[in-house]
């Protein structure tokens, strides 16, 4: 096969003082770079705690230029199917096909009003992808986000539609990070949500700080979230 492939896994765990890294979940990912320059992103992610449980199964492909093209995604919360959708994306609209028992058939078509920097599927493995919006030659900078989403849930725990988040994205340096997956050169990112762009609890995302391999392929390597979530996440495996 021409592709090359980029397997790995991520654990999840919490930081929360009466569970502090007890294991709370897991993501099980793959990346396809193909020869044409596209990449094709697999996520398995399950969460354990708090209930309901998550079980999410996310396709997400990229064209050559980082640019978003089409992604499914299928849930089931609470070990019951929660909602199936497929999305595709240009500069021009983003549209949707779904179904769940709550939202029925969906079709949906939303003109993109501009410049939108990607697509947030919930996986870790895409948060961490997404940073390669940021120019990384500028130094340290923080910039707003504009991304459309399935859910604004912070664990995307609601049927898949279509909807649009605005954060900030914060490139603070070049570090080295070490997970049980090895030592590698990194760049520390911070995700923060000061106008209340996510929903949830008590309006905003909570800081989110995560560190993302300084090379092509830009693989999680460690990371977490604070505030109320208290949350915790390594790539404890990874295969190239």
């Amino acid at each position: 096969m021409k592709h090359r492939t980029v397997r790995g896994r991520i654990l999840y765990t919490s930081n929360k003082p009466e569970r502090r890294g007890q294991e709370r979940g897991r993501e099980r990912f793959t990346m396809t770079r193909h020869t044409d320059g596209k990449l094709t992103i697999r996520a398995q992610c399950e969460i354990e705690e708090p209930d309901p449980t998550v079980l999410r199964d996310i396709v997400y492909s990229l064209d050559e230029n980082d640019r978003p093209m089409d992604c499914h995604v299928r849930l089931t919360i609470g070990d019951r199917f929660m909602g199936s959708g497929w999305f595709r994306m240009t500069d021009e609209f983003v549209e949707c096909e779904s179904y769940g028992p709550s939202i029925g058939r969906l079709s949906q078509r939303v003109p993109a009003n501009g410049r939108y920097d990607g697509f947030g599927t919930h996986p870790i493995i895409g948060d961490a992808y997404l940073t390669r919006c940021m120019d990384g030659a500028r130094g340290p900078h923080k910039r707003p986000l504009r991304v459309f989403l399935p859910s604004t849930d912070h664990r995307g725990a609601t049927p898949p539609i279509i909807a649009e988040a605005n954060l900030f994205l914060e490139y603070v340096g070049e570090e080295k990070a070490e997970s049980r997956a090895g030592v590698f050169a990194c760049r520390h990112f911070r995700f923060t949500d000061e106008h209340a762009g996510m929903a949830g609890k008590d309006g905003a995302h909570p800081p989110y700080d995560l560190w993302v391999t300084a090379d092509e392929d830009s693989v999680f390597v460690k990371g977490g979230v604070g505030g109320y979530m208290q949350t915790w996440y390594e790539l404890v495996e990874l295969e190239r």
